[in-house]
């Protein structure tokens, strides 16, 4: 099955990395560690609750004025 990987940079150093389908969240040092801990988070996840394929999300971005930033 495939799912879909957010990563964002951490505050902190390294990086957050989110799986939109099941909402798994996880993080990392590096993108490797990232996606490595979060495909065990969600492999976790669909273990105790399965998951149907319903398509991959639709992801995009978007801009704010500085007056709503």
């Amino acid at each position: 099955m495939q799912f879909t990987a957010v990563l964002t940079p951490a505050e902190e150093g390294g990086f957050v990395a989110l799986n939109p389908e099941t909402g798994t969240v996880s993080q990392g040092e590096s993108v490797e560690e990232a996606l490595a801990n979060l495909r065990e988070a969600t492999a976790l996840y669909v273990e105790e609750f399965p998951v149907s394929a319903s398509g991959h999300p639709f992801v995009t971005t978007f801009t704010l004025d500085a007056a709503h930033a």
